[in-house]
């Protein structure tokens, strides 16, 4: 009989598995458009059953890391505008990482974490880093956009990052991400019009690239500093 070590990961990856190869083109852009119309209209009509349906789904997607976050935090903007809609899109994502995070935790990342803690290469070391810097580092993988979401859930796990450390940095990294595909998402009613498809490159546009840049910059200051010897560790 499987333990609970196993068995909640190993769910997480069947499920993610399934849901890639049957429901990847129900999660996509082209189902949004064919049924926009008849998603608008429910939530004109049932308003907080919405929210909430759209919430859970959200959360759904992000743990089970299935296809078509992207698509959802598009829906958000769509359906609930630009404030309401980043913020169900951020926190549902947030909620969503921290339960991979607790899995891979709780799950195979305790066995790896005890065996980072007994070695001495280069893996410990990388570890010790991230220790003396958390906030920096944690914050700086949601921010540089290259880094996949998934990644950037189970790592922290792996190197024993505390669950409030991991929800915090995790809820306001992804905070511009967010905006930016909430912002998509406010003019699909537009895109919708024209039968045109939203620009997802957008996020890699000099305009929006640029700040994301800065914050990364800004996340890597302490480091530099403690590296120098400016400030103490």
């Amino acid at each position: 009989m499987l333990s609970k070590r196993i068995f909640f990961p190993l769910i997480i990856i069947i499920v993610a598995i399934v849901g890639f190869m049957f429901f990847r083109e129900f999660l996509s852009f082209e189902t949004l458009n064919q049924n926009h119309a008849a998603i608008l209209d429910f939530k004109n009509n049932n308003y907080w059953i919405s929210a909430l349906i759209f919430f859970i789904s959200y959360i759904v997607l992000v743990t089970f890391a299935l296809p078509g976050s992207p698509i959802a935090s598009l829906t958000g903007g769509f359906l609930f505008g630009l404030g309401f809609g980043a913020f169900l899109n951020v926190t549902a994502a947030t909620c969503g990482a921290t339960l991979i995070f607790l899995t891979a935790k709780h799950g195979f990342g305790k066995k790896l974490t005890q065996k980072i803690d007994t070695s001495d290469g280069t893996i410990r070391k990388f570890r010790d880093g991230i220790r003396k810097n958390e906030i920096s580092y944690l914050l700086l993988i949601r921010l540089i956009p290259i880094i996949p979401f998934a990644v950037a859930n189970i790592a922290p796990a792996l190197f024993d990052v505390s669950l409030k450390r991991f929800f915090v940095t995790t809820y306001l990294g992804i905070i511009p991400g967010g905006l930016v595909f909430t912002w998509l998402g406010v003019g699909l009613s537009e895109i919708f019009a024209n039968n045109q498809k939203p620009n997802f490159n957008i996020i890699f546009e000099p305009y929006i690239i640029g700040p994301l840049f800065g914050l990364c910059v800004l996340s890597l200051i302490p480091i530099i500093l403690k590296r120098s010897g400016l400030i103490e560790n």
